[in-house]
């Protein structure tokens, strides 16, 4: 089991969704977005160890 460390606080979550553009459904359908949270939460995770 994975151990998951709290790079972003909900707080700083908060402050920074609003400046997250919304996107529109396709009318096509296919796969959902993936989450936005789950996705900064990874930037910030290769910018803070360095990984390639």
């Amino acid at each position: 089991m994975a151990i998951k460390k709290v790079l972003l606080t909900d707080a700083q979550w908060e402050k920074l969704r609003p400046l997250i553009p919304q996107r529109p459904r396709s009318p096509r359908g296919g796969r959902p977005p993936a989450d936005d949270r789950a996705c900064l939460e990874g930037i910030l995770w290769v910018l803070k160890t360095g990984i390639r």
